[in-house]
């Protein structure tokens, strides 16, 4: 084990920094450890976990008396006149000190000022670390444990105490935490690892300053280790915080305490602190105290496999991922927030409630009918030769799939993927194009338990690696494209291939099986007697859906297997689809669900990363090959479809002519394109659904219903009356544009829409935060805050004024961005038009940005209005306008292509009218 040269120094106060309240600071002397004083075993407790090695820390080790540099709001409390619920004890890891902690410190006191359950929070700087002395003594993990004891022990906390960690002081704060069960109230940690896999090398960086004569230079005589540190937060610190976390560590002198961290890092069996870490390690699994686990997923050091070990040693614990943050998690997210509501859900005073169990309420699923699992149709039609699926983009022309064939595939893939040694409630990302192959998938691992994880390929590479590695799924099974992405960005899971591939090819993709391989090995299974596992339940995890990423990171939502069948009914009993139906399905849920409605469901020949490929003539082509009677399109195929009509033939027309129903949604579709299509389509009737990920089908409006709310003077876009089992009600925005009104169905109060129905996701995957956002103040646990908002008339109908993040707040009131975007595209030579703030809330000013039509849309760059234009955008827009700029494309989502991005367009405008480049947004 590496040795790292150390220096004494007494412990100091710190100077003045930002954020650091000079109240907080204190210095605690320890005294010299005696047996008079700890008993004969100095001073480790006797509360070790069951069947794990005391290790007696303190004999041959250090003795002395010493003081310790911590931060505590126990005087600040005592001066509000506030007696504390409990404590929270936060452990900083390397090379950061208690300084990281400052934001739990200040929320925590704002939360007492404000009436609220008052923490006391203490924040300690380990021994040769922060501001507090410099030992001269290589202190291993059963030391720091032991260290960290002893002073909790002179400053008597006798509990409820809540501990906080991050880095190696997670590893140290859950020591403690398994030593002191008696005042143990709950465990949190930031970014920590308990162990370390034997078959995993660890992190790179740890490597690299572990090497041979590296770990003195990167971590004491040089800077190195702190500044890597310090450059990788996200975003980019502030000057003067980054020199706060300097402050200690000014000269190498100063610095033997990280290097002795990197040190004390267990490489293997034989290091001095391994059996501690094990101690810990099972320890911990032992816990049964309420649990929070927050990460940062761009951390190069503790990487996701060590929150995966976490979550399995505490299936209790809830779990936060904060995307886009990494190693420096509480500087680069709101730690301190999540902390303080966590605490007051779970402890509200300072104890867990009787009535508390972890985790939010999942949805009820005693509407769903447990005799019909997503498969039934399968089951009942599996003797049947009938079409169920046909794909049009197959080598040849259409390929038609039977009933009997799909059922008996969804078979034997099940039964392989379970002789595979696939189990319930394991993860199997499906990287496949809609078709044959991802329907069969899909299905197979649904009856056999197995949580299918399915992200769209138009999230691009880059949300597709946050989403598979967010997802931590166990097995890939995918087409090249999705093969050769994840070999080549790191996913993880074992994976399948769903075409054949030469040898070299599946080393080289680290492909284990093919998809016709385990169809085979599951016929041989199911031939020799072999039966399928037991039916899932229907509370059990089917599905996690990644959300467009439309409005922020994609989020993975979980529906299980009742919430699927949920989704099938209430889709049955809007549209009357079931068994025998013709299904063209634009949208990869609706394909995927065909075979659970019992339709016969094609995929049109479309990139399906980029719907505006769409055609008329792909849509005539797959109506005549399914002889289909439905059609499900998004806004930006059926746009791209209503302008390449003129390529239709007599033929295509005809086709067209028996669909009864087509369906268009994913984003607000105008009277004029619904009246289109219905032009193609003349003997169906137009609907366009409002739903999202987390509920597929919440409203629905027809064109006569368009029509009519067209003449009605209302803001927003009319999205129709509530589905079946469907509640719909709103939060109202306040002065600032925020829902902090009781809910309520009062006609004509705009905020934010909340619904309610059986068929509502169960949850967000590994995102305790965002779900308790997404319920917070609906008492009914299938309820879910869209973050849309909008208003109800007087006859019921769902009105949709915009995105709650996008609301604006100017001088004189509250903006919601549809309705002037909508007056403004009424406009001559206005094609789209875009609603953007810019400055604080409050203050914000409203600028629009617009794509030009007919000879204006030949410009090529964005400008400023000529005045004519500005001047009738001004008078259309009913609202006061600082700007407005023209665009040759307005940036939309990437799954629809059809949701103006109005945060982009935002930053863009502040940036070009304070004298930024005029570059396209």
């Amino acid at each position: 084990m590496p040795r790292v040269a150390a220096s004494t120094a007494p412990a100091t106060q710190p100077p003045s920094l930002p954020g650091l309240d000079p109240a907080w600071s204190r210095l605690v002397t320890v005294p010299e450890w005696s047996e008079e004083r700890t008993g004969p075993t100095p001073p480790v407790p006797e509360r070790r976990a069951s069947g794990a090695p005391a290790v007696p820390v303190g004999r041959g080790t250090d003795r002395a008396a010493r003081t310790w540099h911590l931060l505590d709001t126990a005087g600040s409390l005592a001066a509000l006149g506030v007696e504390p619920v409990g404590t929270i004890l936060c452990v900083h890891g390397n090379p950061t000190w208690s300084y990281l902690w400052r934001s739990v410190l200040r929320a925590s006191l704002e939360t007492a000022r404000a009436g609220g359950p008052a923490w006391r929070v203490v924040a300690v700087d380990q021994l040769d670390m922060g501001f507090s002395e410099r030992t001269g003594v290589e202190r291993g993990l059963a030391q720091r444990v032991a260290d960290l004891g002893a002073l909790t022990d002179e400053l008597g906390l006798t509990g409820p105490v809540v501990t906080l960690g991050h880095d190696w002081g997670g590893v140290v704060s859950l020591g403690w935490a398994v030593d002191h069960p008696e005042v143990l109230a709950a465990a949190i940690t930031c970014n920590t690892a308990v162990h370390q896999p034997d078959d995993a090398p660890i992190p790179a960086p740890l490597r690299l300053a572990l090497g041979p004569g590296m770990l003195g230079r990167a971590t004491v005589v040089t800077p190195a280790f702190l500044e890597t540190t310090l450059a990788i937060a996200h975003p980019k610190l502030e000057r003067a915080v980054a020199d706060a976390y300097r402050a200690p560590y000014s000269g190498a002198a100063r610095r033997g305490g990280i290097g002795g961290f990197v040190a004390d890092i267990p490489v293997d069996a034989d290091h001095r602190s391994a059996a501690e870490l094990d101690r810990i390690a099972a320890g911990v699994a032992a816990l049964e105290v309420p649990a929070l686990l927050l990460w940062g997923p761009r951390d190069p050091v503790f990487l996701e496999r060590y929150l995966d070990d976490l979550t399995a040693r505490l299936p209790h614990a809830d779990v936060h991922r904060f995307e886009g943050a990494g190693h420096l998690l509480p500087d680069d997210a709101d730690v301190a927030g999540t902390v303080l509501d966590w605490l007051g859900d779970r402890l509200p005073d300072g104890s867990v409630p009787d009535d508390a169990t972890p985790g939010l309420p999942s949805a009820p699923d005693q509407h769903a009918d447990a005799s019909r699992p997503l498969w039934s149709r399968l089951d009942e039609l599996r003797d049947s030769d009938d079409a169920a699926l046909v794909e049009m983009a197959a080598a040849g022309g259409p390929r038609t799939v039977s009933w009997r064939l799909l059922a008996r595939r969804v078979d034997e893939i099940a039964a392989g993927l379970a002789d595979l040694g696939v189990r319930s409630g394991d993860r199997v990302s499906l990287l496949v194009t809609p078709g044959a192959d991802l329907t069969a998938v899909l299905y197979a691992c649904v009856r056999i338990g197995a949580v299918v994880v399915v992200a769209d390929a138009g999230l691009g590479l880059r949300g597709l690696t946050r989403a598979v590695r967010g997802a931590r799924p166990a097995w890939i099974i995918g087409a090249l494209p999705g093969l050769g992405a994840a070999r080549a960005l790191g996913w993880p899971g074992r994976r399948i291939a769903t075409v054949a591939l030469p040898a070299s090819a599946r080393r080289a993709l680290r492909v284990e099986h093919t998809l016709v391989d385990v169809a085979r090995r599951g016929a041989r299974r199911l031939a020799s007697g072999a039966t399928l596992p037991a039916a899932p339940d229907a509370g059990a995890p089917a599905a996690v859906l990644f959300t467009s990423g439309s409005t922020g990171p994609a989020k993975g939502v979980v529906y299980t297997h009742g919430q699927l069948g949920a989704v099938r009914d209430v889709l049955a009993a809007q549209y009357d689809i079931g068994v025998g139906t013709g299904l063209v399905a634009g949208f990869a849920p609706f394909a995927l669900l065909g075979p659970a409605l019992g339709a016969r469901s094609v995929a049109p020949d479309m990139d399906v990363t980029a719907p505006r490929t769409l055609t008329a003539r792909a849509v005539a082509d797959s109506v005549a090959a399914a002889d289909a009677t439905v059609v499900f399109l998004s806004p930006a195929a059926l746009a791209n479809v209503v302008a390449t009509a003129p390529a239709l033939t007599d033929d295509d027309h005809r086709a067209l002519g028996r669909v009864r129903l087509f369906l268009s949604a994913g984003a607000p579709v105008s009277e004029p394109l619904l009246a289109a299509a219905t032009a193609l389509m003349p003997n169906a009737s137009a609907h366009t659904p409002y739903g999202m990920t987390e509920g597929l089908l919440m409203t629905d409006v027809d064109l006569d219903g368009v029509r009519s709310a067209a003449a009605s003077a209302q803001e927003g876009i009319c999205v129709g009356v509530p589905a079946a089992n469907v509640r719909v009600r709103i939060a109202p925005l306040d002065a600032d544009g925020l829902p902090t009104g009781a809910l309520t169905d009062e006609p004509g109060v705009t905020g934010e829409i909340v619904v309610a129905a059986p068929h509502v996701r169960d949850r967000y995957d590994r995102l305790w935060r965002t779900n308790r956002t997404a319920r917070l103040g609906v008492a009914d646990p299938r309820g879910h805050r869209t973050g849309d908002v909008g208003h109800l008339d007087g006859s019921g109908r769902l009105w949709v004024e915009g995105r709650l993040q996008h609301v604006l707040s100017t001088a004189d009131g509250v903006v919601t961005p549809v309705g002037p975007e909508q007056r403004i595209e009424s406009v001559s030579g206005v094609g789209r038009a875009g609603v953007a703030g810019i400055g604080p809330r409050g203050t914000q000013q409203v600028v629009a940005v617009v794509e030009r039509s007919g000879a204006g849309r030949r410009s090529r760059r964005p400008a400023l209005a000529d005045p004519a234009l500005a001047a009738a955008v001004r008078a259309a827009a009913g609202v006061p306008l600082a700007a407005v700029l023209t665009v040759p494309v307005l940036p939309t989502d990437i799954r629809h292509n059809s949701k103006v991005d109005r945060a982009r367009l935002s930053r863009w405008a502040e940036r070009v009218l304070a004298g930024g480049r005029m570059v396209r947004p």
